[in-house]
């Protein structure tokens, strides 16, 4: 997923902190203020009623029961203005708090990892399962488990963080990661693939071989087309820890450092991942991506992520 953030979480925090002002001050001064002048009103329309009824005079309609209980109503009444601020406060809070701590939609903008997600797959990112973090400052609050292999994540890209980006963890700290002739290798252990049929891209009207991969036990999808060379096309940034990457015609060997996660695309020759730009650090991961819950253009793709 390529694509640029809107400060979505920053705008909420700011409608959150402006309406929680209003909210409060409602709760403590205007909500006060409303009662004492619905009291006071109410108290003077049946004073008046009964002042009325001492001198023989029947009150109008005016002075019903009904009509102060409505002048009550009335004035108890929340102006629109606190209506659109202290009224919002707790829908705000409760979406603040569920798109921060459990689960944050997101739209897959490109074929990247095809195929186990298309463009205009709307999906749901676990946001508590590998810890809790603060939402803007991104500081860790509960210890959570670590990322695994096969994990697919959303994470803020390295080199410009107002972009988020997804892909398939196939690197942990530590790992030697190598893909040469376009075979994933990790700490020398060939991973295996098993021919998949074919898979159809109606974006370049093509069919590509699909195969099936294994990662620690995960089992997915993943296209290579043995058209497109091996190597890294137009070369690699100079990335952070670049000195612990190897590059050839073959393609590259990287040795994953601390702290860091090598991420690819499952449409292997269609993704600028971490053979382009480098290492993901932990702290720049958003959650895990585990659910498909809509696609306008293909109900079929509903469903959990693999």
């Amino acid at each position: 997923m390529e694509e640029p953030a809107v400060n979505f979480t920053l705008l909420l925090f700011v409608l959150l902190v402006v309406t929680g002002l209003f909210w409060i001050a409602e709760r403590l001064r205007f909500a006060r203020q409303r009662i004492d002048a619905a009291e006071a009103a109410t108290s003077a329309l049946r004073r008046r009623r009964d002042e009325l009824r001492a001198q023989g005079i029947t009150p109008d309609d005016s002075l019903s029961d009904e009509n102060i209980q409505a002048t009550r109503a009335r004035l108890l009444r929340q102006p629109w203005w606190l209506e659109w601020t202290a009224g919002l406060f707790p829908v705000i809070a409760f979406v603040f708090v569920l798109r921060s701590f459990v689960a944050e939609p997101f739209k897959i903008p490109s074929g990247s990892m095809e195929p186990t997600l298309v463009p205009g797959d709307l999906i749901l990112v676990n946001k508590f399962l590998y810890g809790l973090r603060l939402p803007l400052g991104h500081e860790r609050l509960t210890p959570g488990r670590a990322p695994r292999r096969g994990d697919v994540i959303v994470f803020r890209l390295p080199k410009d963080p107002a972009v988020d980006y997804i892909k398939r963890i196939v690197g942990l700290p530590g790992d030697t990661v190598s893909y040469e002739n376009k075979q994933l290798v990790i700490d020398g252990k060939p991973i295996s693939e098993k021919a998949d049929g074919q898979w159809f891209d109606p974006s370049s009207m093509a069919y590509y071989q699909q195969y099936r991969e294994s990662l620690d036990g995960v089992q997915h999808r993943i296209l290579i087309n043995p058209q497109a060379p091996a190597y890294v096309i137009g070369g690699p940034d100079n990335f952070p820890h670049r000195d612990a990457c190897h590059y050839d015609s073959q393609g590259f060997v990287c040795k994953v450092p601390a702290g860091m996660y090598f991420v690819m695309g499952d449409n292997r020759d269609n993704s600028l991942d971490s053979r382009y730009w480098g290492f993901v650090p932990a702290r720049n991961i958003v959650g895990k991506a585990f659910f498909v819950w809509m696609n306008f253009g293909g109900l079929k793709n509903i469903g959990p992520i693999h």
